[in-house]
């Protein structure tokens, strides 16, 4: 019978292990990154941080949905990213030292895992594969933002809809029989805001493509068929 691991690894049974930033943490240091990790419960609509909060450290997502938005002096927002299971969210503010540019809030229940600030910072500077894999989530966050420039500049704002709409299915959708079908955990105007259009003309692009036959919306319910090869 195999004898346990005393420290075993905290993200050892995350379905993102291998791609977590926290992977190449060596066995002297795991205990030290267990001690300060944490994993939290967010129901939905719960702040993870408000905006002008200092870092609480390195934070993953592993379940959910949260939404990286902007708050203007005017009482206004508008909505920056969201963010998807496997992802790492405020890590400007840890690298910088900065507070938070942004609010992250839970669209959906969701659950994060947050190794702190201090600790944080000491394994990284023990450890250069941890600080290499948080470069590259820099580089993959830039990289989103290009793309984004580039979406923008090249697709149609149906298409630009139709990407987004698709990509939150594959994430939350179920299949009930010959369609596919989610509650948007999103309002239209965030929506509007993550194409860069204004609502009025988003509502003109819905109905090209509930016209096209590729989704219908009413309401937040949102369904899909089928492909027939699928």
């Amino acid at each position: 019978m195999p004898i346990p691991t005393p420290n075993p690894h905290p993200c050892g049974q995350c379905a993102f292990y291998s791609q977590s930033v926290w992977e190449p943490v060596g066995k002297s240091s795991v205990a030290a990154l267990r001690h300060r990790f944490t994993r939290t419960d967010l129901p939905e609509g719960q702040t993870l941080w408000k905006q002008g909060n200092e870092s609480a450290g390195v934070i993953c997502v592993s379940r959910g949905l949260i939404a990286l938005r902007s708050l203007h002096s005017d009482g206004s927002s508008t909505l920056l990213r969201l963010a998807y299971p496997g992802e790492i969210i405020g890590i400007r503010s840890f690298l910088t030292g900065r507070a938070h540019q942004t609010e992250a809030k839970a669209l959906q229940p969701s659950r994060v895992c947050v190794v702190s600030q201090n600790r944080a910072n000491q394994i990284v500077q023990n450890n250069p594969g941890v600080l290499s894999r948080l470069a590259i989530r820099c580089i993959n966050e830039i990289d989103r933002t290009h793309e984004r420039i580039i979406a923008a500049a090249t697709m149609s704002n149906k298409e630009h809809l139709a990407a987004l709409l698709q990509r939150l299915m594959d994430a939350h959708g179920e299949k009930i029989g010959d369609h596919y079908r989610m509650r948007l955990p999103l309002s239209r105007s965030d929506l509007a805001d993550l194409i860069g259009v204004q609502p009025e003309t988003l509502s003109r692009i819905v109905g090209r493509l509930e016209k096209d036959g590729r989704f219908k919306i009413t309401g937040r319910k949102v369904v899909t068929p089928i492909p027939p090869c699928a």
